[in-house]
C-alpha cells in the first residue's frame, strides 16, 4: 500500500482468513476481480456472522451483528469501493482480510477491508461496503439500535478511502 498512514493501525479491527478457490483464478492467473467481491462478502460474514434466517448453524462470528439482526431484518448492500494494488495470487492458504467499519449511521454502516497476502504481507486491495438494513415486509429503513452500535463501537476507525 502507497498510503502513509494505514488506517487499518488506528483502530481496533478483525482479522479474518479467507480461502482462495483454483477455479477463481483468470485468464491472467491471477484471482479474477470479480472474485474480490466474494472475497469481501467472504470477510464481512466471517467478522460479523451471516444474516439471521440464512443458511445453517455452524461457527459462531467474531461479533454477532449480522447474524443477530431483528427478524424481518435484511442488511443490503448499497455501494461496493474498490481499489487494486497488486495482484491477488492464488495460494493453497488463507489471504489474511482486515475488516472494520468507518461509518456508524442511524439505518447503515460503511465496512473497511484491507486483503492482504499471508506469504509477502503485500496490501493487495483496499475496500468498502456501505450496507443499509431495510425491513423485508414494508421496505423501509431499519435503524441500528443502541445496543448494536454499543457491540461494534470497538472497530469503529478511519475510513481506508480519505
Amino acid at each position: 500500500m502507497t498510503d502513509t498512514a494505514n488506517p487499518v493501525d488506528a483502530c481496533q479491527h478483525l482479522d479474518c482468513e479467507v480461502a482462495t478457490r483454483w477455479g477463481d483464478m483468470d485468464a491472467y492467473g491471477h484471482i479474477n476481480n470479480v472474485e474480490i467481491v466474494r472475497l469481501l462478502e467472504e470477510g464481512r460474514i466471517a467478522a460479523f456472522g451471516p444474516p439471521g434466517g440464512t443458511g445453517r448453524p455452524g461457527q459462531e462470528p467474531r461479533i454477532p451483528f449480522f447474524s443477530d439482526l431483528p427478524v424481518g431484518t435484511q442488511a443490503l448492500v448499497v455501494e461496493h469501493r474498490i481499489k487494486y494494488l497488486a495482484s491477488v495470487e492464488y495460494r493453497n492458504m488463507p489471504l489474511k482480510v482486515h475488516v472494520w467499519i468507518s461509518a456508524l449511521k442511524a439505518a447503515s454502516l460503511t465496512i473497511n477491508y484491507q486483503i492482504v497476502d499471508p506469504v509477502t504481507g503485500t496490501h493487495c486491495v483496499k475496500a468498502q461496503t456501505a450496507i443499509a438494513f431495510v425491513s423485508a415486509d414494508s421496505g423501509s429503513l431499519v435503524r441500528i439500535t443502541p445496543d448494536q452500535k454499543k457491540l461494534v463501537a470497538p472497530y469503529v476507525g478511519e475510513p481506508i478511502f480519505g
